[in-house]
């Protein structure tokens, strides 16, 4: 991937099927070190133990996080130790019912969305030090429906598969955002859909999915350690290819949603 003769990603989510998928590929064809991020612990353990067993990489190890919720992603930033080379924002959930996280967020938009805001603000410093380095945000084809009147749907009946939708393209507005921000540090930014994949999620929003999830990870896997994602920014692919998108050209509704996730963290830190 880069200078580095000893790389380390961080993926969030990855006791899912494409964040682990992501994890191993990582691990065995790369030989990165991999930190996988969850909210349980038993599913992290055995995560990590299933991983470490099938690429013979002892370099595998977890960390405790909710994406959905500031504070937890701010003290993990604060207790990492070392560089970071590559972060890969992939986790996401889509209830089926409106919820809200402890402190009163729509959990869908905290977790999907300003997970992935938190997680990069929280680490840009890190990654800026370890440049060359790179974000990498696991979207999704299915997007559009943003609403920056309504993005926790307090006045809009909640649907899953629209917040789901919202917060992919989000996820791509982002992705312009903060490439600009990070582009002079050495940071490259990219966003990506994985695929189609049979999964939790997929299945919450009634969809199956035809893939694997090994063929899930390839594009997000490619895009942290190929020519493409060290040389290109801001920039959306599929299928290891890049496409244009839409929700890029837009850039006063970018900078608007930027600085609403930024009303959502008080920190002065970060990107």
């Amino acid at each position: 991937m880069t200078k580095n003769e000893n790389p380390i990603a961080l993926v969030t989510g990855a006791t899912g099927a494409i964040g682990k998928a992501i994890a191993r590929q990582l691990a065995v064809a790369h030989g990165y070190q991999v930190v996988l991020t969850a909210r349980d612990e038993h599913k992290a353990r055995r995560a990590v133990q299933e991983i470490v067993r099938e690429t013979d990489n002892g370099r595998v190890r977890y960390e405790l996080v909710d994406l959905s919720r500031r504070a937890s992603v701010y003290a993990l930033a604060e207790r990492w130790r070392g560089p970071l080379h590559v972060l890969i924002n992939n986790a996401g959930i889509t209830p089926r019912q409106r919820q809200q996280t402890p402190e009163g967020i729509e959990m869908q938009f905290a977790t999907n969305v300003l997970g992935y805001f938190w997680m990069t603000r929280a680490f840009a410093d890190i990654l800026k030090r370890s440049a060359p380095a790179r974000v990498v945000n696991v979207a999704s084809y299915w997007a559009g429906d943003l609403d920056l009147t309504d993005l926790e749907f307090k006045r809009r009946r909640y649907d899953n598969n629209t917040a789901y939708r919202q917060s992919k393209q989000a996820n791509r507005m982002l992705t312009v955002a903060f490439a600009e921000r990070l582009r002079a540090d050495g940071v490259t930014v990219n966003v990506c859909h994985p695929g189609d994949v049979n999964s939790t999620l997929s299945n919450n929003l009634g969809f199956g999915g035809s893939q694997s999830p090994d063929a899930g990870a390839r594009t997000p896997v490619w895009l942290a350690t190929g020519k493409e994602g060290g040389e290109q920014t801001g920039r959306y692919f599929e299928r290891e290819r890049r496409v244009d998108c839409r929700f890029a050209r837009d850039r006063q509704a970018i900078e608007q949603l930027y600085e609403i996730c930024l009303s959502y963290d008080q920190s002065d830190d970060g990107a």
